[in-house]
């Protein structure tokens, strides 16, 4: 399990520092002077763009001038907002918590609605059962996210009156921040109205979150599909059943946990695809995340914001999949390499 840790730190480091090469380059590549880019200061004063030059090393070679911008960043200085001005760090700071949300039900949806799916397809492989499950994976797969959106918001919203149209809670209730997860924040405030509020941001969050798991749920149901054939293939599902063991009870004893096994390794790339499908449901529905925010600074031309929040973003995500890798080489000793099984 060390070298499985070394292994995936490495890879973590490497990409890491491709992916802030990445978001330095784009300081050259943006209009005017790059060390106007990397810090935001756009209404700096000579003096103050004088020390700007002196800290990120605008005077010395690229290397150097890398360096630097790897200790700002070491530092958790990602630069101001060319927009607003304010630190950035301190904007993803307040925004990734509500887009790590919203993406969390999301899969959490996806994943209880995909995967029994999914099983219940291959159970009953080649019969109507299957081709209606496949069918309806092969839909919703193909139904763009931005026009699901704006059909569910006229639909359940203006149509119906089920569930709200935009926004994250209603501004009747008035939530202090703390993690900026709203259901994490709603139950530790001291408000009267708190099962209220509960409630409310609930109703707003069903909207988008079904909207982002529909395309995860359709893979979910097609890998927890093949998944699950594979496992009623093997050899010891044919020991159970000539055993005289029932299909109830070679599904629920031994297949579904082991079919899960496979699954679990492909959560981490599921998530990444759903943060970046919550980027444009964001704007649809006006929840505060980054993803939003990320948009809208493209539409200002931010370009601090940009380059700053595509790294973080890119950092969170990577951290996903290392966090589901172990998850998945915790439950099955082979995926950790040679050393460790045959």
């Amino acid at each position: 399990m060390f070298i499985f840790t070394l292994r995936r730190l490495s890879l973590f480091i490497f990409t890491m520092l491709m992916l802030t090469m990445l978001s330095f380059s784009l300081s050259f590549l943006f209009p005017g002077k790059s060390v106007i880019n990397l810090s935001g200061q756009i209404n700096a004063t000579p003096s103050q763009l004088i020390a700007l030059n002196e800290n990120y090393q605008t005077d010395k070679n690229i290397v150097h001038q890398f360096g630097a911008y790897l200790s700002h960043i070491a530092q958790g200085d990602l630069g101001q907002s060319m927009a607003s001005q304010s630190p950035i760090n301190a904007e993803i700071a307040e925004l990734l918590p509500a887009t790590i949300e919203l993406s969390l039900v999301a899969l959490l949806i996806a994943m209880f609605v995909g995967i029994p799916l999914g099983f219940i397809a291959a159970i009953n492989h080649n019969k109507a059962s299957d081709n209606a499950i496949l069918s309806f994976a092969m839909l919703g797969y193909s139904i763009p996210v931005f026009w699901l959106g704006l059909l569910a918001i006229l639909f359940f919203s203006i149509g119906l009156g089920w569930l709200p149209s935009a926004g994250q809670i209603s501004l009747l209730f008035e939530i202090e921040f703390v993690t900026g997860i709203q259901f994490i924040d709603i139950l530790l405030s001291d408000s009267p109205y708190k099962w209220q509020a509960f409630n409310n941001a609930s109703a707003h969050i069903i909207l988008p979150a079904c909207v982002i798991a529909l395309a995860p749920a359709t893979i979910f149901i097609r890998l927890s599909r093949a998944s699950m054939i594979e496992v009623l293939a093997t050899g010891y599902i044919r020991a159970a059943r000539a055993k005289g063991l029932s299909s109830r009870q070679i599904i629920f004893r031994h297949a579904i946990r082991n079919a899960l096994i496979k699954i679990i390794r492909h959560v981490g790339l599921q998530f990444a695809n759903l943060v970046t499908i919550a980027m444009v449901t964001e704007v649809i529905f006006s929840w505060p995340g980054i993803g939003r925010w990320l948009i809208e600074s493209i539409y200002q031309r931010d370009y601090t914001a940009i380059q700053s929040g595509l790294l973080v973003l890119s950092c969170f995500i990577f951290i996903v999949h290392i966090l589901t890798d172990f998850i998945y080489a915790a439950l099955n000793p082979l995926a950790r390499g040679n050393n460790y099984g045959s």
